[in-house]
């Protein structure tokens, strides 16, 4: 049986969906209950609070981590991964980020980041590390402007960055949850191309056949609007990252391609997946 955590996020929505559809056993953790697949049992348990996974990990011959997103400052490792050791799991897939490597001075990225990933390679269990660059999915922040306005709003216009598609994440945690031969493996994660802020608005533009106009914002105007969700620290990094990104940061990883066998999406497929969004009428779901 497989607990995958976060279970109703872009990541692991997607990861349920792939286990399920391969014909796996799995018990969907989140602290909502929207987005869980029909017919997959569900537990509310919260990351923060480690004891509340003891139940959802019972029986657990695999877990999938998820990082606890602007939250993860909030987490205690040591004691999640414990909570999965006494459970009886022999596994676990951590969904870590690239920050971790490329912003070691950032609080959020080398600090809590840091500590979770150590906790994992510590806990005596096998151990797989996902390190994505950013999500083709943090296009979401658009909808309601395209929606709207049929406007995209964004900062460094033409900065590349190669940034990855949540369903090519779920589906190498996938493999690495249910197969051997990924034990002490750290995959990076990224698309197949470096994309800028203005590129995206025209994919998305195509998918909806209709033009898209992009407004290219300064840094304080995008700073100002990231602080209503995103912790102070992961504002400033992230900004720094879409700004002037590290070799690193701009490398193409062939990882994706190394445990699937097939090149990793692009954005503009993920916009055509997901044009109802941004189209209206529909919800996000990936």
């Amino acid at each position: 049986m497989f607990v995958v955590t976060g279970a109703t996020g872009n990541v692991g929505r997607e990861l349920v969906r792939a286990l399920t559809e391969a014909g796996e056993r799995v018990t969907a953790v989140s602290r909502g209950v929207s987005g869980v697949p029909d017919g997959v049992p569900h537990r509310r348990a919260d990351l923060t609070e480690p004891e509340s996974l003891r139940l959802a990990f019972e029986g657990a011959h695999a877990v999938f981590l998820h990082d606890g997103g602007p939250g993860a400052h909030l987490l205690s490792p040591r004691d999640i991964v414990d909570v999965a050791k006494r459970a009886g799991a022999a596994r676990v897939v951590l969904l870590s980020s690239q920050g971790v490597v490329t912003r070691p001075a950032s609080a959020s990225h080398g600090g809590t980041g840091r500590a979770m990933e150590d906790a994992v390679r510590g806990c005596g269990l096998e151990w797989t590390i996902l390190r994505p660059g950013g999500f083709h999915s943090n296009a979401f922040a658009w909808a309601e402007s395209v929606r709207s306005r049929r406007t995209v709003a964004a900062p460094f216009g033409d900065v590349g960055l190669p940034g990855v598609d949540p369903a090519d994440i779920a589906e190498v945690a996938a493999v690495a949850l249910r197969e051997d031969g990924h034990a002490g493996a750290v995959h990076e994660l990224t698309g197949p191309a470096l994309v800028t802020p203005r590129q995206r608005a025209g994919a998305i533009a195509a998918a909806l056949g209709e033009p898209v106009r992009f407004v290219e914002q300064t840094r304080e105007e995008a700073r100002a609007q990231m602080l209503a969700f995103m912790p102070e620290p992961v504002v400033d990094t992230t900004l720094d990252i879409l700004s002037e990104p590290t070799p690193a940061e701009l490398r193409v990883s062939p990882d994706v391609e190394r445990v699937l066998g097939r090149a990793p999406r692009d954005f503009a497929d993920w916009a055509r997946r997901h044009a109802s969004v941004f189209r209206g009428g529909g919800t996000a779901t990936g």
